[in-house]
């Protein structure tokens, strides 16, 4: 089990390292704009958690799967056009699942601050919070992250494929500046999450 917790928090903080790419990030960014912010994502997610146990892992992987195209810009919640086909409809993405909670979650926020937190911090405090739910680490996810107001499809062919052997996945993780570390930590996240929730 302490190798688990050691792990969980590597993978966290090398995730989190993927997710600061902006020197504006703050983990006080919405304290006075929306102070219920947190508590408003992760009374959400513990909800559809406990209906859905397959919820936590899906948000993690909705995170990765934004952050490793465009960074994390929430690029892959946005939905195709008649003129384009986002990134959520491609290949890569097709089995990504939840995209429910963050809805819920926005039009709450919506409510509550209107116009004030972006889908691309939402998306990474809901991921947070699945791991932590999910018996993982806590940690302090800085905010003020950009959405992105471009998605592609074709573009989720730069993720990694699950038929990809051990040196196509070095070189996908290093051309984006991430080590071997990294790859062993985030591909084994998803399986630590869902051998938690069959426990």
């Amino acid at each position: 089990m302490a190798n688990t917790t050691f792990l969980v928090t590597f993978i966290c903080y090398a995730f989190l390292s993927i997710s600061v790419c902006v020197n504006a990030l703050s983990v006080n960014y919405y304290d006075h704009t929306c102070p219920n912010l947190e508590s408003t994502i992760t009374k959400i997610v513990k909800r559809a958690m406990s209906n859905d146990k397959t919820v936590a892992a899906a948000l993690l992987r909705m995170h990765f799967h934004d952050c490793f195209v465009r960074g994390c810009d929430a690029s892959v919640l946005l939905n195709s056009t008649t003129k384009n086909q986002a990134e959520k409809d491609g290949a890569a993405n097709i089995s990504l699942h939840a995209f429910y909670v963050i809805d819920i979650v926005k039009k709450e926020l919506e409510a509550a601050c209107p116009g004030i937190v972006s889908c691309a911090d939402i998306l990474a405090l809901a991921a947070r919070d699945a791991v932590t739910l999910s018996g993982g680490p806590n940690w302090n996810v800085p905010k003020g992250r950009l959405d992105g107001r471009t998605s592609k499809a074709a573009d989720a062919r730069q993720l990694p494929a699950p038929i990809f052997n051990i040196s196509q996945l070095q070189k996908s993780f290093s051309q984006r500046g991430l080590a071997l570390d990294d790859l062993v930590a985030l591909s084994g996240i998803i399986n630590l999450i869902f051998i938690s929730i069959t426990n």
